[in-house]
């Protein structure tokens, strides 16, 4: 099955969004403290964000545990 992933970055704000879906929903802290993931009223997650980007590309991976409900 495809699905689509909307991926957006502001390289003014140096910011990352991934969307996995368009659902309404908010965003909510991760153990990482540049990442934040989107989730919905029942906890699914529906994509996540990393906020100053650039300072992490030479520190590869970047790891967070996404703690919602799976999709």
């Amino acid at each position: 099955m495809e699905k689509e992933v909307k991926i957006w970055y502001d390289a003014e704000g140096d910011y990352l969004e991934v969307l996995f879906s368009d659902q309404p929903g908010y965003m909510t802290p991760t153990d990482h403290d540049a990442i934040m993931e989107m989730v919905d009223e029942r906890g699914n997650i529906l994509g996540f964000s990393i906020m100053a980007l650039s300072k992490f590309l030479k520190q590869q991976p970047i790891t967070a545990h996404l703690l919602a409900k799976a999709a």
